[in-house]
């Protein structure tokens, strides 16, 4: 099928935009594999250093023939769910290197926190500048010049971007993504969210609130909610990072065994030198960015997006605007509905057809470009086929032809909507986006007077003191990334959420995030440029009126134009206390200091 000429169009135009960037990063690349071919370049007492604690039939193998040494980056650590079952990945990792001709080594760990579990707490403000330090860990986990492919272990929210980022500064190498898969299905996303709405008007207490939560998270695997964990899975899937139909297949099963030491042997396969040697530069170009953008829109997946894909680009020479995510998002159907977008959870989706399903559907309009490469070979059409055993032995069938639940995943003669997830609504107060998708028409539109906060405590103690029975947008201000790391603001929701299902017309506007778990609350997010940097958000006073139009992209103050040049924009934040430089954010210093803005992607170092 011919792309789709709007697709064209965007893809062209970002190609055109970047054409100087990208011909800068792939002449970097060229040149690194040129002068630092892996190993070759190691003195003997390097490469003595390299080897030294391999085993005997390895040290063997490698200074013999110097066969291909597989580099794997993990983010395991035992209390995130998503990342425990990497725990045993590295030794079924060599054990299929070494059948396959080389050896592998665990080149070096990055960290991985959980936002599930800092979500209203300190920690969160290290959570977006996490993303970075993981790409730097991977930077120097790759240094150390002694591989000839790699393999990234990592799921949730910052750790796939960073682990992306990282691994396209040796361009020259190829890599796979390895995913862990998600924990089974639990209590019903609509129940749980029910409960939290509950607990925050003060009609349940914390011990039935906990017991919900422990239902709804309760085994190894990622969170089966459709938030920046599994559109990451997703997203490495479309983009042709993953192997084909490995993204969703549960944790501790032969088949996501099967596929881990499938990615192992098939990262052997491309190396250089052979004859399918397929380096990530190649693999992630200005195509298979906007294929990502598509699949994003077409599933109503994660806002975080607008600003991790942003930054992925960057890190490959691309730019990247939410005017690109905008316009792709109105050329895609909305296929998907998988909560906070609707009531099933990520496994429904997957036994629904799932990712391959979702492909073959985008193919098929045009919307996807299908001659990129990517990690599996031959296209992206090998990504319409599923995974699985036949007599132990792992291989590809076609996926279903038609959807098998149509109140999860729909095909392009029934879409859920006719536009995409994500929607770029700009004005006044600055440009910011919206998961469309989660919102009801009705709650799309809202007009009504400002409420000013300057963090997620004093919007919860006015609350308490009965402030908010009314309409009203709440504006938080001060959450931008070089004001406090941008943490996402999800102890307002189960608020909003209630005051909404009591016929209030409330909305909330903010610099800060919410994420993948954006729900049916309007709420324009990422507000670039941020009020600390004197971004015009700062500009809102108490009481102006807020429209916030989402179907027409609009979200402005309205005051009087003369006036409201006339108003200086907040500069400044309030004062820094002790307390805030606790639980480790006053390392992150240099972070928040050097952070782009959210639209450039929030990183606080170049591409």
């Amino acid at each position: 099928m011919p792309l789709d000429p709007r697709i064209a169009k965007i893809t062209q135009r970002i190609r055109e935009r970047s054409r100087d960037g990208r011909a800068a990063y792939l002449s970097r690349t060229q040149a690194v594999a040129a002068a630092f071919p892996p190993a070759e370049t190691l003195s003997c007492a390097n490469f003595a250093h390299a080897i030294a604690a391999l085993g005997a039939d390895e040290k063997v193998r490698r200074t013999g023939g110097r066969a291909p040494n597989i580099g794997i980056v993990t983010a395991y650590n035992d209390m995130l769910s998503a990342h425990q079952p990497f725990a045993g990945y590295p030794a079924i990792i060599r054990e299929a290197a070494w059948k396959a001709g080389g050896v592998a080594q665990v080149a070096g760990g990055v960290p991985a926190m959980c936002d599930g579990i800092t979500q209203g707490q300190p920690g969160m403000e290290l959570s977006l500048f996490s993303r970075d330090a993981i790409a730097m860990g991977t930077a120097i986990a790759l240094s150390h010049n002694s591989f000839d492919a790699a393999l990234m272990l990592g799921v949730c929210d910052k750790i796939v971007p960073g682990l992306l980022i990282g691994a396209l500064q040796f361009g020259h190498l190829p890599v796979i993504f390895v995913p862990a898969g998600p924990m089974g299905s639990g209590l019903a996303n609509s129940e749980k969210s029910r409960i939290r709405q509950l607990y925050a008007t003060g009609e349940i207490g914390r011990a039935a609130l906990l017991e919900a939560e422990t239902k709804s998270y309760h085994g190894a695997g990622t969170c089966t909610f459709y938030g920046t964990a599994n559109s990451n899975q997703m997203l490495m899937e479309v983009m042709g990072l993953h192997l084909p139909g490995s993204a969703f297949v549960p944790p501790d099963s032969p088949l996501r065994e099967a596929l881990t030491r499938r990615a192992a042997e098939r990262v052997l396969a491309i190396t250089a030198g052979t004859d399918d040697y397929t380096p990530i530069a190649q693999v992630v170009d200005e195509r298979t960015i906007v294929n990502g953008i598509v699949a994003l829109m077409a599933t109503g997946g994660s806002t975080n997006h607008t600003i991790h894909l942003v930054a992925i680009a960057a890190a490959a020479g691309i730019r990247l605007t939410w005017d690109d995510f905008d316009e792709i998002s109105r050329a895609t159907p909305l296929l998907a509905r998988i909560y906070p977008n609707g009531p099933a959870d990520i496994n429904h989706f997957h036994t629904a057809g799932g990712i391959g399903f979702l492909i073959g559907q985008l193919l098929d309009a045009g919307l996807l470009d299908g001659a990129v490469r990517t990690v599996a070979g031959g296209g992206l059409a090998s990504y319409r086929q599923e995974p699985v055993l036949r007599d132990g032995a792992l291989c590809w069938r076609n996926g279903p032809a038609a959807s098998l639940d149509a109140t999860v995943l729909r095909g392009l003669a029934d879409p859920f909507d006719g536009e995409g997830g994500l929607r770029l609504l700009k004005g006044n107060v600055g440009r910011g986006v919206m998961k469309i998708s989660a919102v009801a028409e009705a709650h799309r539109k809202v007009h009504a007077p400002a409420l000013l906060f300057d963090s997620q405590a004093a919007f919860v103690a006015a609350h308490k003191a009965g402030r908010l029975e009314r309409d009203f947008v709440a504006v938080l201000r001060f959450q931008g990334p070089r004001a406090n790391g941008m943490p996402e603001l999800h102890a307002l929701i189960p608020i909003l959420g209630a005051l909404q299902d009591a016929g209030r017309r409330v909305a909330l506007i903010t610099d800060g995030r919410m994420s993948g778990a954006t729900g049916k609350i309007p709420t324009v997010i990422h507000i670039s440029p941020e009020v600390i940097a004197g971004g015009p958000l700062g500009r809102v006073k108490e009481g102006d009126m807020i429209l916030l139009d989402a179907e027409a992209g609009i979200i402005e103050a309205e005051v009087d134009a003369a006036l409201w040049q006339a108003r200086a924009a907040t500069p400044v934040a309030a004062p820094v206390s002790e307390l805030d430089q606790g639980f480790g954010r006053g390392l992150f210093g240099l972070f928040r200091a050097h952070a782009l803005p959210a639209e450039e992607g929030a990183s606080s170092f170049g591409g």
